[in-house]
């Protein structure tokens, strides 16, 4: 029999017709592959809007106020011979914590990005203070699990490498010219994401291009009628999106905070060159095919024409990346809460 594993998430989802969605992949993927060894149950904040994903778990649960959510946390912990896994820390799963530790358990925190960078680029100054303070009681009573060693702040914890990538991503991509700039950015369209500042960069710009392939339109309709700018409002299934890179030159992130950006690991599955900014460098490792910025229009040219100069060397320098499956980050995630 399987044990019971509840997971709780800031995040928000959307349920229709006993189907539940939300915009996040990661929240998609990861219970639906740790429902394989567990009997997971999900629980989330209610959207009342549509979003992107299906989320294929049986057992999801949705709130529109915390104390709905808190009464249920309490439920679930009285729950015998189960574990508990909080997906990042905000104010929401922090008061979750909080209540765990309250009934006696200790919960597995998985951190999948830098949340001092997250709540700067959101709140100003004051962000890291107010993520510092939650961070530290968080690390204090619960069990650690993050995507990078430096997001740990040297706090003991295990390491994964979250990937979507399987045999279908990893196909032989198909070839493109590199003519004019076909850039792609795929992902949530809000400020930490830094879409806002790329939008800026290339406004009006002949001879580049940009798709978005994301959610919330309405975000940035403000850059609508940018005639270089193409917006995809929802997200593609697997093998449309795998198009959508096949069919651009180049990937750009501009994000200001990240921990294990996956969308980077698509497009080096597709080849496709990554442009980041400053912000972002440690995500780097020892990937090929990663390169840095300055966000000015200047520096950003530059590095778009040296990407383009050298892009038959770059896409076969990219075949010596080790990318990780999805296969190996479930495999991988699930032992880690076996072993706890």
């Amino acid at each position: 029999m399987k044990k019971k594993l509840f997971i709780f998430s800031n995040e928000k989802i959307f349920s229709q017709d006993g189907k539940f969605y939300c915009d996040n992949i990661d929240l998609k993927s990861s219970p639906e592959g740790l429902n394989k060894k567990f009997e997971v149950n999900l629980f989330g904040r209610k959207s009342y809007k549509k979003r992107a994903h299906e989320i294929k778990v049986k057992r999801i649960k949705i709130f529109h106020n915390l104390f709905a959510y808190i009464s249920s946390v309490v439920a679930a912990s009285k729950t015998k011979d189960s574990k508990y896994l909080i997906i990042s820390i905000t104010p929401y799963t922090f008061i979750i914590s909080l209540f765990l530790k309250f009934m006696g358990k200790k919960p597995i925190v998985y951190l999948r990005s830098d949340g001092y960078g997250e709540y700067r680029a959101i709140l100003g100054k004051i962000g890291p203070i107010i993520y510092h303070a939650m961070f530290t009681i968080i690390s204090a009573i619960s069990y650690l699990i993050s995507c990078r060693n430096y997001i740990l702040r040297e706090k003991k914890g295990k390491i994964v490498s979250p990937s979507q990538l399987d045999s279908i991503w990893l196909r032989q991509p198909k070839n493109i010219d590199v003519k004019n700039f076909k850039l792609l950015y795929v992902g949530r369209l809000k400020i930490e994401k830094g879409i806002f500042s790329l939008l800026r960069l290339i406004k009006n710009k002949k001879n580049i291009s940009l798709t978005i392939v994301g959610s919330e339109k309405k975000e940035v309709s403000n850059y609508t009628n940018q005639s270089n700018v193409k917006i995809l409002e929802t997200q593609a299934s697997k093998l449309k999106l795998i198009k959508h890179y096949d069919d651009h030159n180049i990937f750009v992130l501009p994000s200001y905070t990240e921990g294990h950006p996956m969308v980077v690991l698509e497009a080096l599955a597709r080849r496709r060159p990554v442009i980041v900014f400053e912000d972002i460098h440690h995500i780097i490792g020892n990937k090929k095919g990663i390169f840095v910025s300055k966000r000015n229009f200047i520096n950003f040219f530059g590095t778009l024409n040296s990407v383009k100069k050298n892009y038959k060397k770059i896409q076969k320098d990219m075949k010596k990346n080790k990318l990780p499956t999805n296969k190996e980050f479930i495999y991988k995630f699930i032992k880690i809460i076996n072993d706890y």
